[in-house]
């Protein structure tokens, strides 16, 4: 297992150490959002109204589900252990400056989901049931075309498709089963086999069935998870200026590598900022087109805008709590990782054990949620790759890899899931590189509408 560990730590810091992917990441947003005019930050306002208020689409629309429940679905994946430990791991490795590189990763990233779910929806297709399927495995064939955009289509699918085994169930079982034995001395095999037969008995009905539990169980979640942070903040507000400046310097400087060369702090600040922004908030990697796709609707642009939000939400919002939480505590230089952290500074705050209560209930339904959204996206990856005969051996690969997940010690699991992130993350952005203009050309034509915010 050492010598496993081993091997992936050295295919980790090529994928993520070399200087390729997180300057692809980071330009392809910032490239995009120069194209775009900011749209991010212009139409937010408007973006948001229609995620979170608006319910009403054109009655000739196609698709599955609701804007909301396909928010709600890419907000289940994305808004998981990555949001709780993830964001702890990486300011206990990468200092607090890590959150400043997420917030970029955030900020630009909110670019590059809009990207995404336009081209998502746009070149969506009817499946062999009717239903609209789309994603990267689909803009990146139709789109680009020929051999480039069938070779990129098809190695997305792939690692897509494997991916979803690590970040998307193994490591959220293994850290919700693990917080509930710590927390509750609940055996691992328990939580992981009640885990494993409510994902198969939701995600055997399919899109519909698990936009409607992610419509129900996200609010809850995200709301209850983003009251006990704030709590902690109004506590401790007189700690506030001083840690959101820590952020800042800590950026620039690096306060949490021992030795090394010069200036070597920051590189793992950055590595850590983004490879643990991406995790959280999945912008690059294309996973949230999937879940776009099947939207009804019969305007991209409309889509797209309801889309990036689900950035905005997750690390302008949940994982900036997460850390100020974790950083105005203090908990960041306590002898504590990943979600135990986070269940420390929510202790600091809340009364007796209730912050490390509300991080295991936090922790539980976060993970859970994500191996429902994570499910549907490795589905069809699937499918693209060997059709709709795949997809049922795959649900139940995927139902009872949950169960091995929560049992086995799986320290791997998380290095695993950074370089099945990175492998996804590259023909992805090719894509959207290639694909900026009608990317461009779609949202100009949109807003050049008189009538653009119109909701008819």
């Amino acid at each position: 297992m050492e010598q496993l560990q081993s091997v992936l730590n050295q295919i980790n810091s090529f994928v993520w150490g070399s200087f390729l992917l997180i300057p692809l990441l980071l330009l392809t947003g910032l490239y995009l959002t120069i194209r775009l005019r900011g749209l991010q930050f212009r139409v937010l306002g408007h973006a948001l109204w229609l995620a979170l208020f608006w319910r009403h689409e054109h009655h000739k629309a196609t698709g599955d589900v609701s804007h909301f429940q396909a928010l709600a679905t890419a907000l289940a994946a994305t808004v998981g252990v990555g949001n709780i430990a993830g964001v702890a791991t990486a300011i206990g490795i990468g200092g607090p400056g890590a959150l400043f590189w997420m917030w970029m990763t955030g900020l630009v990233g909110m670019a590059t989901k809009y990207a995404e779910a336009l081209l998502g929806v746009k070149y969506r297709r009817p499946d062999a049931r009717g239903q609209q399927t789309g994603g990267p495995m689909n803009y990146l064939k139709y789109g680009i075309g020929g051999v480039l955009g069938g070779t990129l289509g098809t190695a997305f699918a792939i690692f897509g498709a494997i991916a979803a085994f690590g970040i998307g169930n193994m490591v959220q079982a293994n850290t919700a089963a693990g917080q509930l034995h710590a927390t509750w001395n609940i055996p691992p095999a328990s939580s992981g086999l009640v885990m494993a037969v409510i994902a198969a008995v939701v995600i055997i009905g399919g899109i519909k069935s698990i936009a409607r539990f992610a419509a129900g169980i996200v609010p809850l979640m995200c709301g209850l998870y983003i009251v006990s942070c704030l709590t902690v903040l109004v506590v401790f507000a007189d700690q506030l200026p001083g840690a959101i400046a820590l952020v800042f310097a800590d950026a620039f400087s690096g306060t949490a590598a021992v030795g090394g060369f010069a200036g070597s702090a920051v590189i793992l600040a950055i590595q850590m900022g983004v490879a643990r922004g991406i995790f959280s908030n999945e912008s690059g990697l294309g996973t949230g087109a999937i879940a776009a796709a099947a939207a009804i609707t019969d305007k991209p642009v409309r889509q797209a805008m309801v889309s990036m939000t689900q950035t905005f939400i997750d690390t302008l919002v949940i994982v900036t709590l997460t850390a100020l939480a974790i950083i105005t505590t203090g908990a960041w230089m306590e002898d504590e990782r990943g979600s135990r952290m986070t269940a420390w500074a929510l202790n600091q705050a809340l009364s007796g054990n209730w912050g490390e209560y509300m991080v295991t209930v936090g922790v539980s339904l976060f993970a859970f949620s994500t191996l429902i959204g994570w499910c549907y996206y490795g589905e069809r990856c699937i499918e693209s790759l060997v059709g709709r005969g795949g997809v049922v051996p795959y649900r139940i690969l995927f139902s009872v890899l949950i169960y091995f997940g929560a049992v086995l010690s799986l320290d791997i699991a998380w290095t695993f899931s950074d370089i099945a992130n990175g492998l996804m993350a590259l023909p992805n952005l090719i894509g959207l590189l290639l694909l900026s203009g009608v990317v461009v050309k779609e949202t100009r034509e949109y807003f050049a509408r008189e009538d653009w915010r119109d909701t008819d």
